[in-house]
């Protein structure tokens, strides 16, 4: 397919259609995923969990993400590649240049970091030095240990008002895209509806511009066999992976995933 660009991401939330992402970690899921007519593809820290056998994201090294963001690159078919910055890469808008720039010279075409709007300067600088930014708030795993679990986010008007505030701050800052994780549906619509840019969920409801998961979590695939509310086994009733993919997409696009049973209490 045609090689996405952050201006075709950005359209598509205008024009009202649903943008897809999935997480991917080497080369033969990335030219397989791609090829499909997955969106993006983001190299996320959870390859701790997933195939370093982690029980967090924190353990995982900047040279873990430059490595598996390369992996992406060469087996990509011009989806758009969304690189995390690993925990404490990022801790100075100078630490998060320093990172960023192994990340894109890996393959990366935006970085995303997790956090407040304490790194609104460090949007900025990354911006201001070609860096492409996607935020991610709601549910940042990075803070697991600060937030004493995985647990909801934004339930309480002043927290939920308290990210709206957040997610235009980023934008202001230079933001391209934000990530919202683990909130109720109706806060996922009011940040999609609070800032230009896409927004794209994971267990954020159905109205937010884009959607994404954990690859292995979409084919079904588990060590613990503790599955988030908001994932849907999309290899059920399909033949192979290719199918899983493209039903995916589908749901995606047509608005039927995440239904109801995903979506978290308000």
């Amino acid at each position: 397919m045609p090689s996405i660009t952050l201006t075709h991401l950005k359209n598509l939330k205008h024009r009202g259609e649903k943008i897809t992402m999935l997480t991917c970690y080497d080369a033969i899921f990335a030219h397989e995923l791609s090829s499909a007519g997955v969106e993006m593809l983001l190299i996320g820290d959870t390859l701790g969990m997933i195939l370093q056998g982690h029980d967090s994201t924190l353990p995982v090294t900047l040279a873990d993400m430059v490595y598996h963001t390369a992996c992406v690159r060469r087996g990509n078919n011009g989806g758009f590649i969304i690189a995390d910055l690993s925990f404490m890469t990022f801790s100075s808008p100078e630490q998060a240049l320093h990172s960023s720039a192994q990340l894109m010279q890996a393959g990366a075409q935006m970085v995303k970091l997790e956090g407040g709007e304490w790194l609104c300067e460090t949007v900025r600088q990354l911006t201001r030095n070609g860096v492409p930014v996607c935020p991610h708030i709601g549910l940042t795993p990075q803070s697991v240990n600060v937030f004493g679990g995985f647990k909801v986010q934004g339930r309480e008007q002043k927290q939920a008002e308290a990210l709206i505030e957040t997610a235009k701050k980023f934008e202001g800052a230079g933001a391209a895209m934000l990530l919202v994780e683990a909130v109720p549906p109706s806060l996922g619509k009011a940040l999609s509806e609070a800032v230009t840019i896409p927004v794209i969920g994971i267990g954020a409801g159905p109205d937010t511009d884009g959607q994404v998961l954990v690859l292995h979590d979409m084919l079904g695939l588990s060590m613990t066999g503790r599955i988030p509310k908001f994932v849907r086994n999309f290899m059920k009733g399909q033949e192979d992976i290719q199918g899983a993919i493209k039903s995916y997409i589908a749901a995606v696009k047509d608005g039927i995933f995440p239904a109801p049973e995903h979506c978290y209490a308000e």
